[in-house]
């Protein structure tokens, strides 16, 4: 009731901001309103009306009538949509989106431009003048009253800031909630959608019989991306396009985008329109508005992504050419404007501005590699909103986890939508409004918890990346202790629920993040403090209490809250659970070199540092994820010396080496292991030699193994890295990488 009557404070306040304006009651037991629409109402304007009805039932218990226009009228009426008592009154044509809400004496109007504006206006009168709000894809909140008042010089005209506002979640299915929050769906405005080249001129239609219509990268054709200088690509292009707007001819926008890969093309005409314009976006625009003429009643829209992402020096857009610029390489722990990885992209923002008014961003508000893992980017939401509107741009796609359900999905979507709407909305006030309206006696924890996390993050000073995992956080902000102290505001907000299950089912959802944080670093911890075994003092080694049930209770929660994959394409809950249980009857493997010294030769990978060169011999192997407990070197070898501290026997070893060609990862192809007594003067054990990888793109952990018996202090093992890429998988801006976790000495 707290907020139902600041409610009516706000109320009162917005009807007395313009001289003495008077309340008047459209609803209560005695007196009603009806409500008015178009003789040819539009089926957009009974929809409007309809939905009007409803929630006035629903807050006073009074059904409002829906009448024709010139129908009998008695008393006052809510004239919806381009009535004749709109003409009348004069008020003036409205824009796209846009919409009206006036009093015209004891009559309200309720107006709006082309599109959905009239519904805008509705679903804005219903929350700032019933009281009512819908801030998930859960049934709005309705506050009953006896009485419907509004202020009599009520008089309000608003429109979305933004031409294009989506915010990628599970909310989004939710149509109510899309049209209540302003927002849309790409499925709905575009008909062709994101990259799109492989859509247009199918690489394995076309590639076999026509290399030649494919980038040409290092002197090779190879299906990457589009030779965009090639005369049959522009035929294929244009023909592909005209069926698809014959079949969809409503959508508004189609894209005309490179591929989501690299090795763009290098032919001499190509590079020519290249060179000219100081980046590969000069033969992508160069074709893209050969592409615009030929449709000049449709809006074509463009990547600025990846190797297109620098404006052309001159070459402009055609007038309907959209360009989506992506700001993906940028860190999220700062604002866009003051952050230093994203220095690029606000140069790129700059670059296409003066080229075109047309300029969408493809923004990323979410951890792709770990959809539920907890990413505090909340503050960084309001002033990127607010960069992209003080810099022009048109439209906004925020990235979030999609179809599935992600870390804090409901509130990021509610917060981006809002921001859309008005950049300059109280994001404070937001927040306490989501959390009071979706957590109920449970609000003060989860902003507790909120502010707790964001300033452990701040404090840290770690970049928040989108590529990150959890893992990383191991010794910063996701350490275990304050695991622990945010794991015990969610058991004060438990509490706080008591016996309301809508409420409690929220409150476990929202817990995911931190459960699944704590199951991945114990893969990583292994048989640590914190991992997943634990020894008896017997020296056996056994799965640690309770933990079976708490990964079971885990999965079983994601179902519950629609999680369908844990990362961009990642495993879905049944396959994690398979995961799980692999770890569980594989054990521990018995190893002498557990928590032995460890001596590279060469630095590994910055980016994966995993627990360093203890990673080696920590006794946990890496499974299936490289970024998590596996020992990468980039473009050199890795040679790993073992001080096992004395001379001891050595019956045998075995360690894994991962294949992940998707990121550049390949067994290597030679590997030597040397024992030594003194670490100076070195003797075979073993050896293995890998073929050159067939071009497959499937993750696969090979084990090497050998039995062979030596007494000795030292082992060194060599593994050597590719000298070059494969040609499947050439780029000129990566290098071949070696991937090992383990290696156990027997």
């Amino acid at each position: 009731m707290k907020l139902f009557y600041r409610f009516i404070l706000l109320l009162l306040a917005v009807s007395s901001c313009s001289g003495n304006a008077q309340e008047v009651v459209i609803a209560d037991q005695n007196a009603a309103y009806s409500i008015i629409v178009p003789v040819d109402a539009s089926p957009a304007e009974m929809k409007a009306a309809k939905v009007l009805q409803d929630y006035i039932r629903r807050v006073s218990g009074r059904p409002l009538l829906i009448t024709q226009e010139g129908s009998s009228i008695i008393g006052n009426a809510i004239y919806i949509g381009h009535t004749k008592k709109e003409a009348q009154a004069i008020l003036g044509k409205l824009p796209h989106e846009s919409y009206r809400i006036q009093m015209v004496g004891k009559d309200l109007l309720i107006c709006g431009g082309s599109g959905k504006g009239l519904i805008y206006g509705v679903y804005t009168f219903i929350e700032k003048y019933l009281g009512c709000r819908k801030v998930a894809d859960a049934p709005a909140i309705v506050r009953q009253s006896k009485q419907v008042i509004i202020p009599s010089n009520l008089k309000e005209e608003g429109r979305p800031q933004f031409e294009y506002r989506e915010s990628y979640y599970p909310a989004s299915r939710d149509a109510e909630y899309l049209e209540w929050n302003k927002l849309q769906q790409f499925e709905d405005l575009w008909g062709l959608w994101g990259h799109s080249y492989d859509k247009l001129v199918p690489a394995g239609m076309y590639f076999k019989k026509h290399p030649e219509y494919y980038a040409l990268v290092k002197g090779v054709r190879q299906p990457s991306q589009l030779c965009l200088s090639n005369e049959d690509v522009f035929v294929i292009t244009t023909a592909e396009l005209r069926k698809r707007i014959t079949v969809n001819p409503d959508a508004l926008y189609w894209s005309i985008s490179p591929n989501d890969d690299i090795g763009y093309c290098e032919c001499e005409k190509c590079k020519a329109t290249d060179d000219e314009q100081g980046s590969p976006a000069g033969s992508l625009i160069k074709f893209v508005n050969r592409v615009a003429k030929e449709f000049p009643d449709q809006k074509i829209t463009t990547l600025a992504y990846g190797y297109t992402h620098r404006a052309p020096k001159t070459l402009k857009p055609a007038a309907n050419v959209y360009v989506f610029l992506s700001n993906i390489d940028a860190y999220r722990d700062q604002p866009l404007t003051t952050e230093g990885s994203a220095a690029g992209f606000r140069n790129d923002v700059k670059a296409w501005r003066a080229l075109t008014g047309n300029l969408f961003v493809w923004d990323y508000i979410t951890q792709f590699t770990s959809y539920l893992a907890p990413f505090p980017n909340l503050l960084t939401l309001q002033p990127n909103m607010q960069f992209y509107k003080e810099n022009g741009i048109k439209g906004v796609f925020a990235q979030g986890s999609g179809d599935t359900y992600g870390e804090w999905a409901e509130l990021r979507s509610y917060l981006t939508a809002r921001l859309l709407i008005d950049d300059k909305a109280d994001i404070k006030d937001l927040t306490e409004v989501f959390l009071n309206d979706y957590y109920g006696p449970a609000a003060k924890f989860m902003l507790q918890y909120i502010g707790q996390i964001h300033d452990n993050m701040g404090q840290s000073k770690r970049k928040l990346d989108i590529y990150g995992n959890p893992v990383n956080e191991w010794n910063t902000y996701l350490s275990p202790d304050k695991l622990d102290a945010y794991s015990q505001i969610f058991d004060a907000a438990e509490g706080a629920v008591g016996n309301k299950p809508e409420y409690a089912e929220r409150i476990v959802r929202a817990r995911l993040p931190l459960e699944y944080t704590v199951l991945q670093q114990a893969k990583f911890y292994g048989v640590e403090k914190f991992g997943v075994f634990v020894q008896d003092d017997k020296g056996a080694w056994s799965v640690k209490p309770g933990l079976r049930q708490k990964v079971a209770n885990f999965v079983a929660n994601c179902k519950k809250a629609k999680v369908t994959e844990l990362s961009e394409g990642g495993l879905n809950p049944d396959q994690y659970m398979a995961e799980w249980d692999a770890i569980f009857a594989a054990g521990v493997t018995p190893t002498i070199a557990t928590g032995a010294k460890v001596t590279l030769k060469f630095p590994f990978a910055e980016d994966y540092p995993a627990k360093g060169s203890r990673t080696l011999v920590d006794g946990t192997p890496g499974y299936n994820d490289f970024s998590y407990n596996w020992l990468c070197f980039y473009g050199t070898d890795m040679v790993a010396t073992i001080d096992l501290g004395v001379a001891k026997n050595i019956t045998g070893l075995k360690m894994h080496f991962l294949h992940d060609p998707r990121h550049w990862i390949f067994l290597p192809p030679a590997i030597s292991v040397e024992v030594s007594d003194d670490g100076i003067t070195y003797r075979s054990f073993a050896s293995f030699t890998n073929p050159a990888p067939d071009e497959h793109y499937e993750k696969t952990v090979k084990l090497f193994q050998a039995e062979a018996k030596a007494k000795a202090r030292y082992m060194r093992v060599t593994a050597t890295n590719s000298t070059a890429l494969p040609s499947w998988r050439f780029r000129d801006n990566k290098k071949p990488m070696i991937a090992c976790d383990e290696i156990f000495v027997q």
